[in-house]
């Protein structure tokens, strides 16, 4: 039985090994040669703790104060483009407390299950790509986010994760080398980290070794429909017959759907990260700055910030005011770190592939009975793509999936 999965980003590559593993003939194909994917500059986190969906209250309105400076952490692009239009009209719509609720719970399994997932693929020969569960520090700098973080973290002590808030000299105790200049923290112990540029290189070693084909280079150019069923997967290099067919080309996703006739709403948020090696301090725990939306993350040696959040069609663009924010941002909540702006060769940027609501897109549909869509993992592709990845494998072989998916229904905007 013979699966292609388009698309050989974290996801893609994780839905291979999944079925390959359970004995299908897995061919991946790709549009690029697959040395940056949109895994590559990921932060590499693991976060359990990201069980608020990026559509929730409050979103819009501090969306419209941030479109008015460019270096601020979330942009929605304003355009005339039909995509983005009904995008965010359903993003407007979801943005509400019931949708934070109804997700809660979808989003900290499907964490926890990748979490675990990721726990033994260390384990296995040949897999060592800097797996630590050192967790998470959310820093606040104002009286309100604290509030809200101290909220956030109740929330999550009820949903049975591991977190704790700590005052600021608990949470220097944690990190003696940076000097720190915020309120207070939220240690969610129950996130990890990884260094996805060995992750992604080792994923692929392994799967070819395997015996996975992959065809790079390889654009889908039409994919032929046979009734309900899709038969033949068509690229500029050959054509490939599928008795499965998985859709997981992150942000190019709604270009794949249309070919088949079904409308998957999506946006993409480009985000930006670059490197910061041999630093003079050296970060213990991977942080997230709450007021800046700014992570940074030990990996490799050296430190890796990243952020902002662009939400409009794909360009290839480097906003060096949005790189500059970023920057700026640093010494603000570690102040004996100072940075300078990265030259626009060394800011590496990728498209972070946005669902209306917030929540990822895994499952089959109801049209078409033998494609799977997988994706819509905005900032969490690689925390969430083994978990997606098993979930995939366990729908196409007709088995009982390891958690409940309806919350990532691929067709639940229809």
């Amino acid at each position: 039985m013979k699966a292609v999965i388009i698309g050989g980003g974290v996801v893609g590559l994780s839905s291979a090994y999944y079925l390959k593993e359970s004995g299908w003939d897995v061919t991946i194909i790709d549009k690029t040669d697959l040395s940056d994917s949109c895994s590559y500059g990921n932060l590499g986190m693991i976060v359990p703790s990201h069980f608020v969906p990026l559509a929730m209250p409050g979103m819009i309105s501090q969306g419209i104060k941030w479109m008015f400076n460019s270096r601020s952490p979330f942009y929605v692009k304003p355009s005339l483009n039909v995509d983005l239009i009904n995008w965010g009209l359903k993003f407007v719509k979801s943005a509400t407390e019931k949708n934070v609720e109804r997700s809660a719970v979808p989003l900290r399994d499907i964490n926890l299950l990748s979490k675990s997932l990721y726990e033994a693929l260390a384990a296995k020969p040949g897999f060592d790509f800097g797996l630590e569960k050192k967790g998470i520090m959310m820093y606040f700098k104002t009286p309100k986010v604290q509030e809200e973080e101290i909220h956030l973290a109740h929330r999550a002590q009820s949903l049975g994760l591991d977190v704790e808030p700590l005052s600021k000299q608990q949470a220097q105790a944690l990190e003696p080398a940076i000097d720190l200049d915020v309120l207070g923290a939220v240690h969610y112990r129950c996130d990890a980290h990884l260094y996805p540029n060995k992750l992604i290189a080792q994923l692929i070693e392994y799967l070819k070794s395997a015996g996975v084909k992959f065809q790079t280079n390889s654009a889908v150019e039409k994919i032929i429909r046979q009734g309900d069923s899709i038969k033949k997967v068509v690229t500029a290099n050959g054509d490939f017959e599928a008795d499965v067919v998985v859709m997981a080309a992150g942000s190019w996703l709604p270009q794949l759907t249309k070919m088949v006739g079904l409308s998957i709403p999506l946006m993409p948020g480009k985000g930006y990260s670059f490197m910061q090696n041999n630093p003079a301090k050296q970060l213990n725990i991977p942080s997230i700055f709450c007021e800046a939306r700014v992570a940074v993350t030990p990996m490799n040696g050296g430190i890796r910030f990243g952020g902002t959040m662009e939400i409009a069609p794909v360009n290839n663009r480097v906003n060096m005011k949005r790189v500059e924010g970023i920057v700026n941002s640093i010494p603000k909540y570690f102040s004996n770190v100072q940075l300078n702006l990265p030259q626009e060769k060394d800011v590496w940027y990728g498209f972070r592939p946005c669902t209306p609501d917030g929540v990822p897109y895994i499952g089959s549909t109801k049209k078409i009975n033998n494609l799977f869509i997988a994706g819509g993992h905005a900032m969490s592709g690689l925390s969430l793509g083994p978990a997606s990845g098993k979930l995939i494998a366990e729908l196409v072989n007709g088995q009982q999936t390891s958690m409940d998916i309806k919350a990532f229904d691929p067709e639940r905007f229809s």
